[in-house]
């Protein structure tokens, strides 16, 4: 990392005891085709060895909680560089990330975002299953930008402090309505581990708390939430448009264990509702 440079891209990185993730994270920052940058790590009081690791890779540490949303608003307020790139610790990037998106970016001043397509690592059949449904949301609704120019991120004052889960939507919102977004072409990987359903529908269950502030935000029959929020969008209408229906005919494995985990997340968050 070039050093005494005003950076072009600070790229912030939240953590709460991810010592198993931050060292990857970072290196992938590192190894970006686009010098110099700016690591901010800002971190929840961690209880192991992150913010060691964090420090061993160059990187700037802060700590502040309670949640993502301040942690990167807190972020943004630090950075120095012209455009702004979040990721979460179980993240790493594909080496021409940045350069994908300063360059698109440099071409055309009305982007205000830009959407990272996500591809899931891990072990096991599920996360087979889980990089299977990922793929479908790149550029939807159901997706968030990760890469934003600073003054885009001021202009709608960052992310939203009254929401855990939404908050990625919030923010999306925001900035799709400020201007134009885009998707990258270039990728990241988002390492979920060795899938466990149980924890994977408490992580869900738990983000679901903050949906019903989101609603009342924007109004429950505002396009967005509705596509968000409401079966029909979630079980079918992202995975047949635009022709991509035809993906789910051929992967029918894939897309039955996908509609497994869909089934769960739906009767989770109608027990929420009672």
């Amino acid at each position: 990392m070039s050093q005494g440079v005003a950076p072009n891209v600070s790229v912030i990185v939240t953590t709460k005891n991810e010592d198993r993730n931050i060292g990857a994270c970072l290196e992938s920052v590192i190894e970006q085709t686009m010098p110099p940058l700016e690591m901010i790590v800002v971190d929840n009081f961690s209880e192991d060895q992150t913010i060691k690791i964090a420090k061993q890779f160059g990187a700037k540490v802060y700590q502040l909680g309670p949640e993502r949303s301040a942690q990167r608003n807190y972020g943004v307020e630090q950075a120095q560089g012209k455009y702004i790139l979040y990721l979460d610790a179980d993240m790493r990037l594909s080496t021409k990330v940045i350069e994908n998106c300063v360059k698109r970016c440099k071409e055309d001043t009305k982007i205000t975002g830009v959407y990272i397509p996500e591809i899931i690592i891990g072990t096991g059949f599920w996360i087979k299953v889980r990089r299977f449904e990922r793929s479908f949301y790149d550029g939807t609704v159901i997706d968030a930008v990760r890469f934003v120019p600073k003054d885009s991120f001021q202009k709608v004052a960052g992310f939203d402090l009254r929401f855990t889960g939404p908050e990625d939507w919030d923010f999306d919102k925001k900035i799709r309505q400020l201007g134009k977004t885009i998707v990258a072409d270039a990728h990241l990987l988002h390492d979920e581990g060795n899938f466990n359903l149980q924890h994977y529908l408490n992580k869900k269950r738990y983000y679901s708390k903050g949906f019903d502030i989101y609603s009342e935000k924007w109004g429950k029959n505002d396009p967005d939430i509705r596509k968000q929020l409401r079966p029909f969008y979630r079980f079918f209408g992202v995975f047949i448009e635009k022709g991509k229906f035809i993906k789910l005919l051929s992967h029918p494995l894939l897309t039955l264990g996908m509609y497994f985990l869909r089934l769960w997340v739906g009767l989770l968050y109608l027990m929420r509702k009672r």
